[in-house]
């Protein structure tokens, strides 16, 4: 008896087991049909509204050209508007961060970026993509091949063509409200106002310094908002990427040379820019052939007498990412949800300031007196504890100083950017204890070499060649 029962438990469990999973597999089978039925409803949605902007009999290739573009894909039919529901419905992620008011104002708004290569399509595209409705795209270079590591837009279909054509066709591929006014030239002072008029901002990612320089000062004399893109070549570490008031950039060269040429002419401040405060490696612009020096001048190699002939090695990504942080800049601001404050990378300025203090009562402890001023700054600080030392102790295993010290190496040279290393606490005492007794002892005059002799030659090697990358941080900015 009892096995009838059990025998027929078994057979109720495993119906309603092969019940349940049928249930399951219907209602899979159904939420399935059901989300293909309201995706394809929702395109003949799409088309309809289409059709019925444009006032033409419903056709489902409506939506596009029957030509082909430059990249074989079909092209947006210009003559079929999107209506405001189509608008909003692909800027509805923009809508839910910035709100109706602030949207009406990005898309009112009109954006001009002069220089398109690297930086500027990128700022252009992802400014459309956000809901710009009006841009004005300047530059007068073309398209090559080496471009294409790191232009937002080109193809290799567009190899020889003007690079603002290339991203305007882009733009039009994906935006159907936008108006692009694509312009193959190149702005020049003399006829600025011409090409910037109606601008709400302006993007500068000009290549050349002193069209840069020439750019700002005109935005800056004429009350035009202006953002800047400073160097993005030779460098490869994204998390020191900034954005900053020009004037408070450092280690950047273009970022050094255009300040110092602004400043001659009486603009200080106000300028917006992102820029990296990697040091420089060792890349440098790309040497010229003996056999281009041997055609003649130089200067007759480039596109105009003061634009650069040599190029600069750039890494595609940073490029994109300077022009990131343009378009996310101007977005905010054209939103009046400005970033305001931005926070810079390098945020330790106390610490700084603290490490400078603790050598400069080093430096008098062993002097005997007071010593008033070094010849260092808060900046040479962090170039030192940043850059040159990665925030680590130059001894190895080269560990996360837990109370990052400033120490001068060589006793017997002056204290310098090239001749203060970085120690914890422990370790500097005894290498200040070997320096204080070469000072005071007749072993100065012996050659002794105080507290680089305690290290051996592995940390000698290191802090060698933490010096070179001091001289070429030199070389780069002077």
């Amino acid at each position: 008896m009892d096995g009838v029962l059990h025998s027929h438990r078994t057979h109720l469990v495993a119906t309603a087991i092969a019940a349940a999973a049928a249930t399951a597999a219907f209602i899979s089978v159904y939420n399935s049909l059901s989300k293909r039925s309201r995706r394809r409803d929702l395109n003949q949605d799409v088309l309809r509204s289409l059709s019925k902007s444009s006032q033409a009999p419903f056709n489902d290739n409506l939506l596009f050209d029957e030509t082909k573009s430059q990249t074989g894909a079909p092209t947006p039919n210009p003559g079929l508007p999107y209506d405001e529901d189509l608008i909003r419905e692909q800027l509805a992620r923009n809508y839910a961060f910035f709100g109706d008011e602030a949207m009406d104002k990005i898309r009112n708004g009109t954006v001009v970026v002069v220089g398109c290569g690297g930086v500027g399509s990128w700022a252009a595209v992802m400014l459309v993509r956000s809901g710009i409705s009006k841009i004005r795209l300047i530059d007068f270079d073309y398209v090559t091949l080496s471009s294409l590591n790191r232009h937002a837009t080109a193809s290799l279909a567009d190899v020889g063509t003007p690079k603002v054509k290339s991203i305007e066709r882009f733009l039009k591929q994906f935006s159907r409200f936008v108006e692009v006014d694509a312009k193959v030239d190149i702005w020049r002072k003399e006829e600025g106002g011409k090409l910037l008029d109606g601008a709400d901002w302006v993007v500068d990612a000009i290549d050349n310094i002193q069209t840069k320089v020439d750019l700002l000062k005109y935005c800056h004399d004429n009350n035009l908002n202006v953002f800047s893109s400073m160097g993005a070549g030779a460098k490869s570490d994204p998390t020191r990427i900034q954005i900053s008031d020009i004037s408070y950039t450092v280690y950047d060269p273009l970022a050094r040379s255009v300040r110092q040429r602004l400043r001659r002419q009486g603009v200080n401040s106000g300028i917006p820019v992102v820029y990296s405060t990697e040091v420089p490696s060792d890349v440098k612009l790309l040497p010229l052939s003996e056999e281009e020096f041997a055609k003649g001048p130089v200067k007759e190699l480039g596109v105009f007498d003061d634009f650069r002939v040599r190029i600069l090695p750039v890494l595609g990504p940073l490029p994109a990412i300077f022009g990131l942080h343009i378009a996310t800049y101007i977005l905010c601001a054209l939103a009046d949800k400005p970033i305001a404050n931005p926070l810079p990378i390098k945020n330790r300025r106390k610490l700084y300031e603290r490490m400078l203090r603790d050598l400069q009562a080093r430096e008098a402890k062993r002097a005997g007196t007071l010593v008033s001023r070094l010849p260092l700054d808060e900046d040479d600080v962090a170039l030192i504890f940043d850059d040159i030392h990665r925030g680590r102790s130059v001894m190895p295993p080269h560990a996360i100083a837990t109370k990052p010290t400033l120490v001068r190496w060589d006793p017997r040279k002056p204290v310098g950017v090239d001749n203060v290393v970085v120690m914890d606490a422990g370790e500097a005492e005894r290498h200040e204890g070997a320096n204080a007794s070469v000072l005071n002892s007749a072993k100065e005059a012996e050659g002794g070499e105080g507290g680089p002799g305690l290290w051996g030659d592995e940390v000698k090697e290191v802090v060698r060649r933490r010096v070179a990358e001091v001289e070429r941080w030199r070389e780069w900015v002077m």
